[in-house]
């Protein structure tokens, strides 16, 4: 084969790669697959809609202790607009129960009270005494080098006369 024969040879491979490169190119924006529809809504007649709230409204005067729901229309045509009946009373607590709970919850606050006044009398005692402790210390630490110091110095002194 010749030099020109192979140019030749890859001149036309390099035309069909371009030609594969553009159909691809084309299709990149495009897709196969066509998108999925949306279902179609479904669509109740009037009065579908009307036989599916006249049964609600069956089952929420069941609930509510009423003996029959009349149909919508039925009664909006035979009855005259009411006023609408005031809302049942909320229940209440008697002037004396809220006494006793108020009476409760004091008593529980007290002890309260008395049980973090007890806890923190003997937290000031103790504050009180640290700064003797520093004080005591030569060198001015904090106080938990201090204490560390004060540590070390009762824990050598009774080796030392073990040792002697």
């Amino acid at each position: 084969m010749s030099t020109n024969d192979i140019l030749a040879l890859i001149d036309s491979e390099i035309a069909r790669l371009e030609q594969a490169r553009a159909l691809l190119a084309g299709l990149q924006g495009q897709t196969t697959i066509a998108p999925a529809e949306k279902p179609a809504k479904r669509k109740l007649s009037a009065a579908a809609r009307e036989r599916i709230a006249a049964a609600q409204r069956k089952r929420w005067a069941a609930t509510k202790g009423a003996v029959k729901a009349a149909p919508a229309k039925a009664a909006k045509e035979a009855a005259p607009p009411e006023k609408k009946a005031a809302p049942a009373k909320k229940r209440g607590m008697s002037a004396a129960a809220r006494k006793r709970i108020a009476a409760a919850q004091k008593k529980r606050w007290a002890a309260i009270k008395a049980e973090k006044a007890a806890n923190s009398a003997p937290a000031k005692k103790v504050a009180k005494k640290a700064p003797a402790k520093k004080a005591a210390a030569t060198k001015k630490t904090t106080p938990v080098k201090a204490n560390k110091a004060v540590a070390e110095k009762t824990t050598v002194a009774p080796t030392e006369t073990a040792a002697s």
